[in-house]
């Protein structure tokens, strides 16, 4: 039992580790839980620090010993299996989730979650705080992040600044879902306006399915924060399918609102310098995954969504 205690020791929020992994076989080794890949000339074994792991993505290619699901399970790790490159999961396809059920799992958060979901009038106040938190988090981090600072992106600039007030007058004011995701869209539209305007990005339209740099890392990086938003929320035991903005008829929408805390503030401005800078896409993600962790983009979501799940009838 001390063993695992301490396996869980550090909290979902705080650990550092998801993995995609493919193309290799997960086992446990001396008490470890390793993944193994096969070279032309040798089998090598690269380990995994499970204490410190949120979740495991399975990919093309792999398979998983007992043994090390016993180990999963006994450090509190989350095991999905998914498709190449781990899309088909984040796009919310058909995915089948392990969850430890060795264990007393927190059930507060979705009781807390359901007792104002069902009041159209409280989910919309509990929208309306996650817009909140989505601008007063892009306004702290774009005021001290040096980086962005350097490229130009400071929230205190006079264009920002006004889109953020005027989008926080239009939160309070909205009278339902809709006005708010008009809202939300006009101020994303400014923040691309911004950010054209600092990478001299020409020409610029924000269309999924174009190729140019821009559209591509911004797909990318959206793809990472709603891995960090199911990550949250697969923890936390809120299903995805009790969403307070996006469309009721979605199953994954919740994930889209949680993710939407950190997007712009996060992957907006990146997608647009490293556009500029030609970077490669992997660059692009190991930009952003660093910028995850040195802002604390998951403690920012669990934070949020633990806060106004346990805020109760309030909301």
């Amino acid at each position: 039992m001390e063993q695992l205690t301490d396996l869980k020791a550090i909290l979902h929020s705080k650990r550092a580790n998801i993995y995609y992994l493919e193309k290799c076989r997960v086992m446990q080794k001396d008490g470890r839980v390793l993944y193994l890949t096969e070279a032309k000339e040798e089998k090598q074994y690269w380990n995994i620090p499970i204490a410190n792991t949120t979740v495991i993505l399975l990919g093309t290619g792999t398979s998983i010993t007992q043994a090390a699901a016993r180990m999963l399970a006994s450090a509190g790790v989350l095991i999905g299996f998914c498709g190449g490159g781990g899309t088909p999961l984040l796009m919310g396809n058909e995915i089948e989730w392990l969850t430890p059920q060795s264990e007393y799992r927190p059930t507060e958060y979705i009781q807390g979650w359901l007792s104002f979901w069902f009041d159209a009038q409280k989910r919309l106040q509990v929208a309306k705080q996650f817009q909140h938190g989505r601008i007063d988090y892009l306004s702290r981090i774009w005021a001290n992040d040096k980086d962005l600072k350097t490229e130009g992106f400071d929230s205190n600039d006079e264009d920002i600044a006004g889109a953020l007030a005027n989008c926080a007058a239009k939160i309070d004011n909205a009278k339902n879902v809709t006005e708010l995701l008009v809202g939300e869209a006009q101020l994303t539209k400014s923040l691309y306006k911004a950010a054209v305007k600092r990478t001299k990005h020409s020409d610029f339209s924000r269309n999924a399915e174009s190729v140019d740099d821009a559209n591509i890392f911004l797909n990318h990086g959206n793809y990472l924060a709603y891995g960090l938003g199911a990550t949250t929320l697969w923890v936390l035991g809120i299903p995805h399918g009790f969403a307070v903005m996006h469309g009721k008829t979605r199953r994954g929408a919740l994930v889209f609102d949680v993710a939407d805390l950190v997007k712009d503030t996060l992957i907006l401005p990146w997608a647009f310098i490293c556009a500029k800078e030609k970077t490669t896409e992997q660059e692009f993600r190991q930009q952003i995954l660093q910028k995850f962790t040195e802002h604390k983009a998951l403690e920012f979501m669990f934070d949020t969504v633990k806060d106004i799940a346990l805020q109760g009838d309030k909301a």
